[in-house]
């Protein structure tokens, strides 16, 4: 099992973020975290990554506890994050950026080597390289914010709506940089609102509801629920 989360608690204050939450990834997989605004999605990744502290259960990464874990040895060990809302760095160049994500590779061959795959992969960015981020469209940000977490070479890829924001036809091309990913055989944790593509696109997927998992299952079989069909499908 690549990741595991097991029983997790997050408290905010007096507020249960979430409650007794468990999942897993298995390598090679897509797995998608589906579920309204303010249902825990971001919080679960954070915990995942670091940024949040569980009060209760455990985060297991290849069989390895992780929950107590600071977020850049987490990112060290092979876990990446494409935070909610881009985040780039508006005043660094493009290049810049790529290097923020790159930080964690101590070889100067395989960084120089992983810099220029997702430059291959992201001609856009390459066109834009010495380009401020801040002045990238909001879907080159987006690219550039998945690049940037791909250029670390991670094991586990955690997408965070990377959907947010975008007009349709941008959607679609995020969606298919996506699935060329999937191909190359990335596994992918996403946390989104937009259910349909997501589920046509995953393998598994799990549903929260106010800080608890209430349904998961084959993506196919969710998008076949009435239930599911009825609160995220629009029917």
């Amino acid at each position: 099992m690549l990741l595991q989360v097991k029983n997790v608690e997050v408290y905010y204050g007096q507020v249960r973020a979430l409650k007794g939450v468990s999942l897993h990834v298995e390598e090679g997989e897509t797995v998608a975290l589906l579920g309204a605004n303010g249902a825990g999605k971001t919080t679960l990744l954070r915990t995942i990554t670091g940024l949040s502290a569980a009060k209760t259960g455990r985060v297991l990464f290849k069989d390895k506890e992780i929950s107590n874990l600071r977020p850049n040895v987490i990112t060290r060990m092979g876990i990446a994050m494409s935070p909610e809302g881009r985040q780039v760095v508006p005043h660094f160049s493009v290049r810049e950026n790529l290097e923020l994500g790159a930080y964690p590779i101590n070889d100067k061959k395989k960084k120089s080597e992983l810099m220029e795959h997702v430059l291959e992969e992201f001609p856009i960015l390459r066109e834009r390289i010495k380009q401020s981020a801040g002045t990238l469209s909001g879907g080159e940000q987006q690219i550039l914010a998945i690049a940037r977490a791909l250029v670390s070479d991670p094991e586990i890829l955690l997408l965070d709506e990377p959907s947010l924001g975008l007009a349709p036809i941008i959607v679609e091309q995020i969606f298919n940089i996506l699935a060329d990913i999937k191909k190359q055989g990335k596994t992918i944790l996403i946390v989104e609102q937009n259910a349909n593509t997501t589920l046509k696109f995953s393998d598994r997927a799990y549903i929260l509801e106010t800080g608890t998992i209430t349904t998961e299952g084959k993506a196919a079989d969710l998008r076949n629920d009435d239930e599911v069909r009825s609160k995220y499908l629009g029917g």
